[in-house]
Order: structure tokens, then C-alpha cells, then sequence
């Protein structure tokens, strides 16, 4: 049986619930139906917040702080089919949590891998990531990215940053981490229009090319090595790869 879902997580939560009371057994978890011909049964699950807020109050209940927060990471997994491991892990985490540590099982296994790849796309977009200046002050960063890792940067430069106000904005999920003054959170952004930079703004970025060309030895070049230190998926608003 084919599950679709919304992608949402209180859409996921849903879906557990679904799978709990109703006894389904999916064989495959999707967003979007593929174009190819489906021979195999499709229930189709709709959000219900009553439902998603019941599973997630025992989910807190139930797991331990470590494991609830995997099936967090695991969700902001969202460019590869997480769903099905991470369905077969809460369910066997809400027979023993003691064999959520058990990497035996395959889809923990699995899911234990992803965290780790999660963890280090974050580590690597924490130091590639770049910010301009806007007119107002607020340091504001674009972001493209293999996983949702937004909300964890965010809270990545929280103390880092201290009294500044920044924006980090996932161009491709329409999201951006917001932090004025006192407060921080993850919004949506429906539209966007591009920002008005500071005058500062372009003077500092010329000094960062200059000095990113200053420092390469032309005779010692190695592009090959240079794509395996800093990968493309990492570049696109890189400041000292955008050299026009």
C-alpha cells in the first residue's frame, strides 16, 4: 500500500496515527504520486491537527530527549524518502526505547547514518555560509541547501552573534530563520523581494574577492581538489565564488 501525505510534519504525525488506529501497513511513503503507472493500493492521508497533537504529546511522553530529537533531524531529512524508516522506528520506539540503540535493525541503522549526514551538511554550511549587510544593520544570508538545516543554523549563530539581528533565508523552501532583537524563529516567506544592501555592503565584499584571489597561487591551482574541499551544492552565494 501506497501512503500519501502532505509533507508537513503534523501531516507525518497524522499519518502515524493513521497507522496505529486503522492497523494500515504502507510499503512506501510519498509526497507527491510519481507519473508512472501505480498498481498498488493508495490511501491518501489527511492532516488532522487533533490527531498530530495526540501523537506528538506521546512521542514526549515516550521517547527519551536523544531519541525525540532524532525524529526531528530525521524529518529535515526531506530530499531523500526518510519516512518509512523513520515510521518503523517510532514504532518500535514505543515498544522499548533500549532497541532504538540497536543498529541490527536495518532502518535504525539507516536512520542513525542520516543523522550523522545531517550533522555534518550542518557543520559545512555553518562555515560556507555567507551574510551581507542591509541597509538597517541586519546581517542577511541566502541559503541553498541538500537538507532543511534553516532552524539549526539559525541556532547555530544565536549566541555567536549576540545582539545582532540576522536572516537566514532557504530560497528553495521558502523559509528564513528571523532574529530581531529578542526574538527568533523560523517563518514561512510566501514572496520576497530582493533586500536593499547597505553602502558598506559592496566595499566589503570586494575586500573578501580581493583577498580570496590575493591568497591563491595560480601555478598550484587544483580545481578537482578545490570542488572536494568546498562542493558546488555549497557555492551558489558563496561571495568569493561570485567573482562578476
Amino acid at each position: 500500500m501506497i501512503v500519501l501525505y502532505d509533507g508537513s510534519f503534523e501531516g507525518f504525525l497524522t499519518l502515524i496515527h493513521e497507522v496505529y488506529y486503522q492497523k494500515i501497513t504502507p510499503t512506501k511513503i510519498l509526497k507527491i504520486l510519481p507519473n508512472e503507472l501505480v498498481l498498488d493500493e493508495i490511501y491518501t492521508i489527511q492532516t488532522d491537527e487533533i490527531q498530530s497533537a495526540k501523537v506528538l504529546i506521546g512521542l514526549k511522553k515516550k521517547f527519551t530527549k536523544k531519541h525525540f530529537e532524532t525524529i526531528f533531524h530525521i524529518f529535515m531529512c526531506d530530499s531523500v524518502e526518510f519516512e518509512l524508516p523513520l515510521l518503523h522506528f517510532i514504532i518500535l520506539g514505543f515498544k522499548s526505547q533500549k532497541e532504538l540503540e540497536n543498529i541490527n535493525y536495518l532502518f535504525v541503522f539507516n536512520i542513525e547514518n542520516l543523522q550523522k549526514e545531517l550533522f555534518r551538511h550542518i557543520h559545512k554550511m555553518s562555515g560556507f555560509i555567507r551574510f551581507m549587510e542591509l541597509d538597517d544593520g541586519t546581517l542577511y544570508a541566502k541559503i541553498e541547501t541538500k537538507f532543511n538545516v534553516v532552524y539549526h543554523l539559525g541556532n547555530h549563530f544565536l549566541a555567536r552573534f549576540n545582539n545582532q539581528n540576522y536572516i537566514i533565508h532557504d530560497v528553495n523552501r521558502k523559509l528564513a530563520y528571523v532574529k530581531i532583537e529578542d526574538t527568533h524563529q523560523v517563518q514561512e516567506v510566501a514572496t520576497f523581494d530582493e533586500p536593499i544592501l547597505s553602502q558598506n555592503e559592496d566595499k566589503f565584499s570586494n575586500l573578501w574577492k580581493t583577498f580570496f584571489m590575493s591568497v591563491a597561487i595560480k601555478s598550484r591551482e587544483n580545481k578537482k581538489l578545490q570542488r572536494e574541499m568546498v562542493p558546488l551544492l555549497y557555492r551558489t552565494f558563496m561571495t568569493e565564488f561570485n567573482l562578476v
